[in-house]
Order: C-alpha cells, then structure tokens, then sequence
C-alpha cells in the first residue's frame, strides 16, 4: 500500500510546513498538502480558509498577503506559511506530490507551479467546479477526487471528470466500495488514517493506499512498510 503522508504526517509534524514536507518525504511514497491563494495571489499551502487553528494569527488566508503569512508561527514551530513553491522545492523528485485544491481559482496555477519539479503530481479535490478547472486547465495532470459520506456522488465526479483515483474517507471505504473503484479504473486511497488498526482494515479491503496524519500506521500491516 502506498504511504500518504497528509498535511506532511499533520499528527506528528507541524501540518502543511515546508519541514513537514521534509520530513514526511523520508518515509512516504507521496506527501499530500493543502493549497490556497492569499490576498497577494501567490499559491500557499494551509487547509482551513483562515489561519486562526494553525497559527498566532487570525483572520482569512484571502485577506492576508504573503509577507504577513510569513510572520506567521504555525503550531509554535517556528515555521511560517509556505508558498506552493517552496513546498515543491523541498520535495524530493521521487516522492509525489497530492496537491489538494481547495479552491476552484488555484487550479489553473497549481499544476503549472508543480511542473517545475520532477515529481510525479496528482491533483485533488472535492466538488464539480474545482475537478472541472484542474481538467481544463492541466489534462495531463491525474486527478482524484475527495469523498465523505457520500460514495455515490463521488463516483459520479471521479468518472465524469476522468480521474485516476478516489480518495473517500476510511470509514465508507469498504471492500465492497474498493472493487466498484478498481473495476472503474480509479485507484483507491482513504484518508484520514491515524492508526494501525485503521490501516490494516484498509489493507483487507484492497485499497491502494492509505492518507495518513503519522508515518507509522503501515508498520504492523503485512508488506506495508
């Protein structure tokens, strides 16, 4: 099973940094980061639409430009905010990159920013507008897309939209889920796992990889790590 480090490991290292990205490439076949454009219009990589959870500060990721971002200290580590860009450069070139769009306007810069690098890059998302952006936007970028509770609608859009994977959350992806995606073509990769327990369950129902907040989920399930 592949190894998806999410958020850079977000339970073991501080989620979205450039040292979480680092350090998660170490260990992890792909690192999965969220991305975002601040009130500058450069790309940043932060999941929520504010910065008040992850850091010092407050108010929306939109209304802040890149210089006030990077006085931000996300979870006290002393790491800032960082630029796409930055995170791309600190990604080796034979670990992927899962670029979790979370924003429709972020799709026509995300994939050309990540093309600088030698990465093998897949692109992510949630709704219709986004995974219609990213198609048009990047064809030759694989695209997977992000599902709840909802397995049905997230079909819909995986093969609406042509993509290469669903990344469904661990609880609906059951064995029975796993084999109607690989027989559509789509790899299969659940998020967020957190434990062993959870990862072994995963491995049982053939997923192809688990999107992991700590790198150490996979050390107990046969041949995962």
């Amino acid at each position: 099973m592949r190894l998806i480090a999410h958020r850079g490991f977000a339970l073991t290292f501080p989620e979205n940094t450039r040292y979480a990205v680092q350090a998660a490439a170490d260990v992890a076949d792909l690192v999965e980061v969220d991305v975002r454009r601040c009130g500058s219009g450069e790309l940043v990589v932060v999941h929520d639409e504010t910065v008040d959870r992850v850091t010092d500060g407050t108010g929306r990721v939109a209304d802040r430009r890149l210089p006030e971002l990077r006085d931000l200290d996300v979870f006290d580590s002393g790491e800032p905010i960082p630029t796409l860009a930055a995170v791309v450069d600190a990604v080796p070139a034979e670990v992927g990159l899962v670029l979790d769009l979370k924003e429709a306007d972020v799709a026509a810069d995300a994939p050309e920013i990540a093309a600088t690098a030698d990465n093998d890059v897949l692109v992510s998302a949630t709704d219709a507008e986004t995974l219609a952006a990213a198609q048009d936007a990047a064809p030759g970028v694989p695209r997977a897309v992000v599902f709840d509770r909802d397995p049905e609608q997230g079909l819909r859009l995986a093969r609406d939209f042509e993509c290469a994977a669903v990344h469904p959350h661990h609880e609906s992806a059951t064995p029975g889920l796993v084999e109607r995606c690989h027989v559509g073509g789509f790899s299969v990769h659940a998020w967020p796992v957190a434990d062993g327990a959870t990862a072994a369950r995963l491995a049982e129902a053939n997923a192809d990889g688990v999107i992991a907040d700590r790198p150490d989920v996979l050390e107990s399930v046969p041949g995962g790590a």
